[in-house]
């Protein structure tokens, strides 16, 4: 019985590696302790709002908390497949913006 007990609590921690695993890499961008924080809830709305209002239109495609360069950063993809990052603050109105110019590298 206790071998059983030994296996079902080692298959239990397995799986929860695993997710935290998973839920790790579907995130944003890593904000320095490893984490990814990408905005979640009615502040993703309000963001994502904000972004495309100040681009113009476009896609998010990338949202992040706790940004380097402001407290929320959304990245646009425009129409024409380029990208804006957009800079925003606390209440939401834009901070900066910036071209991104990804090269995968």
């Amino acid at each position: 019985m206790k071998k059983r007990t030994l296996i079902a609590a080692l298959a239990v921690v397995a799986l929860g590696a695993g997710g935290a695993a998973i839920a790790g890499a579907a995130g944003g961008k890593d904000d320095g302790d490893g984490h990814d924080k990408a905005i979640s809830g009615s502040a993703l709305d309000r963001a994502s709002a904000a972004a495309l209002k100040a681009t113009g239109g476009g896609k998010v495609t990338e949202t992040e908390v706790g940004d380097e360069e402001s407290y929320y950063e959304v990245e646009v993809t425009r129409a024409d497949g380029s990208q804006v990052d957009v800079q925003l603050d606390r209440g939401f109105q834009v901070v900066g913006q910036k071209a991104d110019h990804e090269d995968g590298g």
